[in-house]
């Protein structure tokens, strides 16, 4: 069975690398997709879909199932995103997601959605990483080492950073 989860990984952490290691428990093959492909340079989104690939690839290298990581550009019209998803990815049996729009979507295209218990939410989340990064509180300890490594190759934080200051705006 093909499992499938998808993520925006701005940056992939802890929290997802849990996820991932849940699923694999359940599938022969996971299918990671890259959300928000597209987008980079941003506070949000700060990281590239090729960058988030390498860090992915690598936090799940280890995991005992075969993984494809997959990047899926957005699609502004949720009514046929998840044929957009089906036609990005190899087949998948089943979905995995919390996101009550994301399991609506699967749910309405007639594929099994299963959830997982959040791990560690208070920290692990990508705002609150991204967060850290920007005013230099510690954030290593919250991604697998192999996304420290990542991050630290591309000057991940000194990107973000630089964005964070220009990226505000003021009325005239």
């Amino acid at each position: 069975m093909r499992g499938f989860y998808i993520g925006r990984f701005q940056p992939f952490h802890d929290g997802h690398r849990y996820m991932a290691e849940e699923i694999a428990g359940e599938v022969d093959e996971l299918v990671l997709g890259i959300g928000s492909a597209g987008d980079s340079h941003t506070t949000r989104n700060p990281f590239t879909a090729g960058e988030r690939v390498m860090m992915v690839t690598k936090a799940v290298e280890d995991l005992d199932v075969t993984t494809y990581v997959v990047p899926i550009e957005d699609l502004d019209r949720n009514a046929v995103w998840v044929s957009h998803v089906r036609s990005m990815t190899p087949r998948f049996d089943v979905a995995y997601s919390n996101n009550p729009l994301v399991v609506r979507l699967f749910e309405e295209a007639g594929v099994e959605v299963r959830g997982s218990p959040m791990f560690r939410r208070d920290v692990l989340e990508g705002a609150e990483l991204r967060e850290r990064m920007i005013h230099g509180r510690d954030w290593t300890d919250l991604v697998p080492t192999t996304v420290v490594d990542v991050i630290e190759e591309i000057d991940g934080v000194e990107r973000i950073r630089r964005i964070a200051e220009t990226d505000t705006t003021t009325d005239l």
